[in-house]
């Protein structure tokens, strides 16, 4: 299987966070990784990131439920904003 990019976020004008399905040998895994963004140039994958095995998923899951209610908790997000428009 070749890696599959699913969605991107731009994190700043030279770089943005792929998510992706990934390969390494033969196992798979949600991958998280900083691509850095030239005008005429293919995204550059970077060493920064996050690698999740499908078995830690749940648990990668309900962590980033977490920190999401802990963040709003400290006044740093609302939750109107973490509505997505359809």
């Amino acid at each position: 299987m070749v890696d599959k990019p699913i969605c991107q976020v731009q994190k700043n004008a030279r770089e943005a966070i792929q998510f992706r399905i990934g390969t390494y040998r033969k196992y798979c895994f949600g991958d998280m990784r900083i691509f850095i963004i030239e005008e005429g140039k293919d995204p550059v994958p970077t060493a920064k990131g996050l690698s999740v095995s499908p078995a830690l998923w749940p648990q990668f899951k309900a962590s980033l439920a977490l920190l999401e209610e802990a963040m709003i908790k400290e006044g740093l997000l609302d939750r109107e904003d973490l509505e997505i428009e359809s």
